[in-house]
């Protein structure tokens, strides 16, 4: 992915902050390259817009590879790991769903993985909360204690009324809508800080484009994706 943009301001520092904004890095991570200075202007132009353009490029020790996260390693598990890791849910669920509402089950299922726990009804949504953050944090208090007591990584998905599906075709239909303003308009579109499991979609579905391309840029939990133009 690229990590060169071209950046506008009316002074160079302008121009330059940008950049940087852009790029979600600081200063001394990047080159910079003056390619139009509005300082050095000619009788002829002095009444055109003073523009300054400059160049950024991220040096190379600090270049972000498109969402390579951190990936843990999940070993096959065992059947007695897997059942303590099952009955470690089950307490816990059924301790804490009836106190949020009686319109909740939830089911679990074992894979050589981990466990698979969905949950349904109508007072689930608000384990969801905003662009499903409450289920993402659910989600990792619910596999820090299936992982009580057990020596091998468990890895635990959980998805409530659905919602990870449902996100999922929202990602991708916005994906595609924001590639086509960007073909059409030239400029690059930067979406809102996500998930890594969702800004992975919008890497997917672009990913074979021969128009756009995409980026990470920023530090979590502000990370965020810009959608522009292949060079």
């Amino acid at each position: 992915m690229p990590n060169t943009i071209i950046s506008e301001g009316k002074t160079t520092n302008e121009a330059i902050e940008k950049g940087l904004k852009i790029l979600g890095v600081s200063k001394d991570k990047v080159d910079i390259k003056i390619l139009e200075n509005s300082e050095k202007r000619s009788f002829f132009s002095i009444l055109a817009p003073r523009v300054v353009k400059v160049e950024l490029n991220v040096k190379e020790n600090y270049q972000k590879e498109n969402e390579q996260e951190i990936k843990k390693e999940f070993k096959e598990l065992s059947a007695s790991e897997l059942d303590k890791a099952e009955s470690n849910a089950k307490m816990f669920l059924d301790e804490l769903l009836p106190k949020i509402g009686k319109e909740i089950t939830y089911k679990i299922e074992k894979n050589e993985k981990g466990l698979n726990v969905t949950i349904n009804g109508s007072d689930s949504s608000t384990l969801i909360g905003y662009r499903g953050d409450t289920l993402y944090d659910f989600q990792n208090i619910l596999s820090a204690v299936s992982n009580k007591g057990i020596s091998s990584k468990i890895r635990v998905i959980l998805d409530i009324e659905n919602y990870k599906e449902k996100r999922v075709k929202t990602l991708e239909n916005l994906a595609l809508k924001l590639a086509k303003t960007v073909e059409k308009t030239g400029k690059s579109v930067t979406l809102e800080p996500m998930q890594a499991y969702e800004r992975k979609i919008i890497h997917t579905k672009l990913q074979n484009s021969d128009k756009v391309t995409t980026k990470s840029i920023g530090e979590e939990p502000r990370r965020r994706i810009v959608i522009l133009l292949k060079k």
